[in-house]
């Protein structure tokens, strides 16, 4: 019996050891968790500063510099159309000619009146000096006349209107009319473009409003082309607009060889301020967290995470505004299952 009892109690005292040696490794774990993790092979990149030319990406439209819808100013058939759907015209030149019989025939009955009404002036004139009449039936009779000459200038600008001539430059449109149409001032005629040169119009957020200055240049490209355009900045909105916090801006550009069409997207890439000494860094170094963006950097062989807030970015790197210097050397992968303080092997690239 005694022998039982020496081997419970020796199998007791055992697993009291054990417990008792688990127990004290687990509070020895807790008080140092990274004490046995191996360090975890990262790469990273010495922060050097360097030239940053500052670019801001936006979407425009591109415009006609100048476009009309043509319409006639006097109603009536159409007797001529002198122009080819589609082509250019100059300007001054006689795009549709609409029948003017009428008009004419009214202007040769006013000039009569007015050959006449001047006739009576003379007359009435002579006489006023001899005091045959009184300086009323004198007045009368020049305003008669005065009266005529308006009636002729009135049917003669009636006349010229007959004639639409192009206001400028350009390519015209699809005509919607044909020899021997009615128009009236509510039809149209045909839409003239000069294309020559086109307008870009864009945004860009109120806090980049003070470094845009008029003749500044900037590129654009257009969707469906690679090709990168030049145009240059020309007005200004004098104000932000309220609802969007944004700033209008109108860009003009060449197009000779008529490659741009007005309507088109563009792509437009503004050049701001060039940063000397500009610190840049992998977009994939950056770790996107709840109130802003966090990067790892090696200290001492550890992982050290810094909020950082960061500016314009490009194709790969980001511009960093605060929170990193010169010399830092910043984790660029694996980061994502990084914790503060956690042993690390940094690889630089």
């Amino acid at each position: 019996m005694k022998v039982k009892y020496i081997v419970y109690a020796l199998i007791i005292l055992g697993l009291g050891t054990l417990i008792f040696y688990r127990i004290g490794e687990n509070k020895e774990e807790k008080k140092d968790p990274n004490a046995k993790k191996p360090a975890t092979t990262v790469y990273g990149k010495i922060l050097v500063p360097q030239e940053f030319a500052d670019n801001l990406t936006l979407s425009g439209t591109l415009e006609a510099n100048e476009e009309i819808e043509l319409r006639t100013e006097v109603s009536g058939v159409v007797e001529q159309i002198n122009f080819e759907e589609g082509g250019f015209v100059t300007k001054g030149q006689s795009l549709v000619k609409v029948n003017d019989i009428e008009l004419r025939a009214q202007l040769r009955q006013v000039q009569t009146a007015q050959g006449l009404s001047s006739e009576n002036a003379r007359r009435a004139k002579l006489l006023l000096e001899k005091e045959a009449i009184s300086q009323e039936e004198f007045d009368i009779a020049t305003a008669d006349f005065k009266s005529a000459q308006a009636q002729v200038q009135l049917i003669q600008a009636q006349l010229s209107k007959t004639t639409i001539r192009a206001p400028f430059s350009g390519k015209i449109g699809l005509r919607s009319i044909s020899k021997g149409s009615y128009i009236s001032p509510t039809t149209l005629i045909a839409k003239l473009v000069n294309t020559a040169q086109l307008k870009i119009t864009f945004s860009i957020p109120e806090k980049y409003a003070q470094t845009i200055k008029a003749n500044q240049t900037l590129t654009f490209t257009t969707s469906g082309s690679k090709e990168v355009y030049n145009a240059k900045i020309y007005a200004i909105e004098p104000s932000i607009e309220t609802e969007s916090r944004t700033l209008k801006i109108r860009a003009i550009t060449e197009n000779k060889d008529g490659k741009l069409i007005p309507g088109t997207f563009a792509n437009v890439s503004l050049p701001l301020a060039k940063l000397q000494n500009a610190l840049l860094v992998p977009t994939e170094a950056l770790i996107p967290i709840q109130n802003g963006k966090k990067i790892f950097v090696s200290v001492n062989g550890k992982a050290k995470e810094i909020i950082v807030e960061t500016g314009a970015r490009t194709d790969k790197d980001i511009l960093i505004t605060s929170g990193l210097k010169a010399g830092d050397t910043i984790l660029t992968s694996g980061v994502m299952s990084l914790k503060n303080d956690s042993p690390v092997k940094v690889k630089l690239q």
